[in-house]
């Protein structure tokens, strides 16, 4: 994982840059060209709820500093790759990610090379992990790292210069950047070669010989099936970026509300399973807060985002105590809530689906929505009320034909009104996640069609997420919609890009902050010369689709042109890539609510 220090400012502009590149911005009025379909490759991480993070290598306690005594070891205490894949499988993992050529675990190999420089084993562990996971639909990704600087941090020099020197026919200095770089690009070659059953690789930040060497532009040439993530940087070549361990948040669990990688891009959130210590096994049964875990899981889930869990192997492979009684508890937790989390969409996103985060009297969930039938969504109380039998949340526009306990098949009470769906009568509230699944109808109601309402930027209303209407910093803003005549408007949904985090904080010296809407007022007009206030107020920056309520009563009002204005954004001038910047993919009008019958 990193270790800290600021983004170089290469890595900076690249990943600002890399938003550019994946989708249209700007403010013009063409309509881009349909973005490029997912490649066959990154399909299975696409369908993944889950991925299984493993560090584990040569220094993992107890340390080896020999890396012939390191494989003895883990042979004779019994090591076995089906025990892994038994365990991703207890979480629903799809992937594994083997992060033994590590900085801080000794830069082992666990796999036979040619290629001298660092630790490699005689016994293939990467192959026979490879193997097992193929036998039961899991599948290995390898970590590789671009970091010389721990090579001596144990008091012993963990890389071999003189010996890669002498293989190179030329002095390299694998202490450096430039000289590991090489060692680690050979590295790639090598196990693409002999490991044709590998799916990809996981990528701790860039090296620059890689780029200089066009490193994922021959991976791409050589092995089209291999997938490409990338930890903490956003390069429009990398399948996935991954997002290290978020914390601080409130509540906790909700990690998505730190990330700042907007959809469709294939994204991961990656985390420490137990509550404390390093990344590895460092000798310690740690502890584990399994309604912590849960909610991190449910939550990346309810964001289209792939949960990494690390977990910590011994040198034997498997986890400590508490660890072990978590995957254990997962085994058979999962399995009854299985299809609200897996083959789902984000719900509130670009798939449609009500609307998550903060509902009434404390209540915080999240929904998801199958991919096979669109019109079945999962409401996840992950956080239940502090009062009450009920939760109610925005309906976004989906009229409610039956509500039911996942769990228990219980049919529970429910209505609509005010754009509100009130589920009652929930006596079974789970610990951790309480999952109430409704049906809906196929069309959304009360919604005016993608097509009937214009705007002056077009990107606002063309019902594609994967377009934006891009401020360029300028505040205030004014967006106008036309509705085409004088007709009925009772609200508007705006789904802003989920580009910028709404936890604020601060990560590898760069300053995380919302770039959303904050201060706002929409007006009215027929005419489109003489404007009345209907709406003022401030919108929570928060994930997913955010309503505005017109006035003029319960049934709204009637105009032809809607204006929102913004006049500020809840960025601080201390976060300078998102100070002021504002980035909408769509607003819809709602003309009616759904009631019940």
């Amino acid at each position: 994982m990193r270790r800290g220090g600021a983004l170089p400012l290469w890595a900076a502009v690249l990943s600002l840059l890399s938003g550019l590149l994946l989708v249209g911005t700007g403010t013009g009025t063409a309509r881009p060209a349909p973005p490029a379909a997912d490649p066959p490759r990154q399909q299975p991480l696409r369908n993944a709820t889950a991925g299984l993070f493993l560090h584990w290598g040569m220094f993992t306690s107890p340390k080896h500093y020999d890396c012939a005594a390191w494989e003895k070891a883990v042979t004779d205490s019994g090591w076995t790759p089906e025990y892994w894949v038994d365990e991703a499988r207890k979480l629903d993992a799809s992937y594994i990610v083997l992060a033994t050529f590590h900085s801080r675990l000794g830069y082992a190999r666990p796999w036979p090379s040619k290629i001298p420089g660092s630790c490699s084993t005689r016994r293939d562990f990467l192959g026979e992990l490879i193997a097992a996971g193929e036998a039961k639909g899991v599948r290995t990704i390898l970590y590789m790292t671009d970091d010389p600087k721990w090579h001596d941090e144990q008091g012993v020099e963990t890389l071999d210069s003189a010996a890669y020197s002498a293989h190179k026919g030329r002095d390299v200095d694998l202490t450096t950047r430039p000289g590991f770089g090489e060692f680690s690009y050979d590295n790639f070659f090598e196990v693409m070669a002999d490991q044709p059953k590998l799916s990809g690789f996981w990528i701790d930040n860039d090296n620059e010989y890689w780029e200089r060497h066009r490193l994922y532009e021959q991976i791409r040439e050589r092995r089209p099936d291999l997938t490409l993530s990338n930890n903490n940087e956003d390069t429009p070549i990398m399948d996935m970026v991954s997002h290290e361990q978020k914390t601080g948040m409130t509540p906790a669990y909700d990690q998505p509300s730190a990330i700042w990688t907007p959809m469709p891009r294939l994204t991961e959130s990656c985390y420490k399973v137990p509550s404390t210590g390093a990344w590895w096994y460092d000798g310690q049964d740690r502890p584990v807060d399994t309604g912590l875990n849960v909610g991190r899981y449910v939550a990346n889930a309810g964001t289209s985002i792939k949960s990494l869990m690390d977990l910590q192997a011994m040198v034997d492979g498997r986890f400590p105590p508490q660890q072990q009684k978590f995957t254990d508890f997962m085994k058979d937790y999962l399995p009854p809530i299985r299809e609200s989390l897996h083959g789902v969409h984000g719900g509130g996103y670009a798939h449609g689906g009500m609307q998550p985060g903060a509902w009434n009297d404390g209540a915080y969930g999240y929904v998801t929505v199958s991919r096979a039938r669109p019109t079945t969504q999962y409401v996840h109380v992950t956080t239940r009320p502090t009062t009450g039998d009920r939760v109610r949340l925005r309906d976004n526009g989906h009229r409610v034909t039956a509500v039911s306990d996942l769990r228990t098949g219980a049919r529970l009470p429910y209505d609509q009104r005010d754009g509100r769906l009130t589920i009652r009568s929930i006596e079974d509230w789970d610990a951790y996640d309480t999952v109430l699944k409704v049906e809906t109808a196929k069309d959304r109601y009360g919604v005016y069609p993608t097509g009937s309402v214009t705007a002056d930027e077009p990107r606002l209303t063309d019902g594609d997420f994967t377009t934006y209407t891009d401020n360029q910093g300028t505040l205030p803003v004014s967006f106008t919609l036309d509705l085409g005549g004088r007709r009925k408007a009772a609200y508007l949904g705006v789904n802003q890009r989920e580009w910028s985090p709404t936890h604020n904080r601060s990560t590898f010296g760069r300053p995380e902050d919302s770039a959303r809407i904050k201060d706002y007022t929409v007006s009215a007009s027929d005419d489109g010369r003489r404007w009345r206030q209907v709406a003022a107020g401030v919108l929570e920056s928060a994930r997913g689709i955010r309503f505005i309520d017109l006035g003029d009563g319960p049934d709204g009002l009637k105009a032809r042109y809607l204006k929102l204005d913004v006049s500020t954004t809840w960025s601080a001038p201390s976060a300078p890539n998102f100070h002021r910047r504002l980035r909408i993919d769509e607003i819809q009008v709602g003309h009616d609510h759904v009631r019940s019958r």
